[in-house]
């Protein structure tokens, strides 16, 4: 749980950042962002600390869904069965939940949209850059 909620959000961090980098906005910025569900509009003026915030954070929520679907995966035996199959469709729920329910009941000072392209992309991340790697390591974890 603990190699693949890290694993998970490294790989989907180097995503966004990716992401935001195309479009002009620095690593800084894009961690004061994650900062923003917790201290709203004044992480932008936080610096790096809340960058640092926007860092602990991104990686303390991964951690907390790897430990969801770890919780899961040793009561649904299909879920550490087929991990490949099950990685990807939890990274469907972890997206939905964060974007429908985490962001708009934290202090996230942005309305949350759904344009097309980023949608699309930020779905794939969460489902294969994510969920995947979450599910492989929580399976082999609980087959030992």
């Amino acid at each position: 749980m603990l190699l693949g909620g890290l694993l998970g959000g490294a790989l989907d961090l180097l995503y966004a950042f990716g992401f935001a980098a195309s479009r002009g906005v620095a690593p800084t910025r894009l961690l004061q962002t994650i900062a923003s569900g917790l201290q709203g509009q004044a992480a932008y003026e936080g610096g790096t600390a809340s960058a640092a915030l926007g860092l602990f954070s991104h990686f303390a929520m991964s951690l907390a869904w790897a430990a969801g679907f770890a919780l899961l995966a040793s009561r649904v035996g299909w879920l550490r069965q087929r991990p490949a199959f099950a990685g990807p469709l939890y990274g469907i729920v972890v997206f939905l939940a964060m974007r429908c329910v985490v962001l708009p009941l934290s202090a996230y000072p942005h309305p949350v949209g759904f344009p097309p392209l980023s949608t699309s992309l930020d779905l794939l991340s969460h489902m294969f850059l994510f969920g995947l790697p979450i599910a492989l390591l929580v399976a082999r974890a609980l087959r030992r």
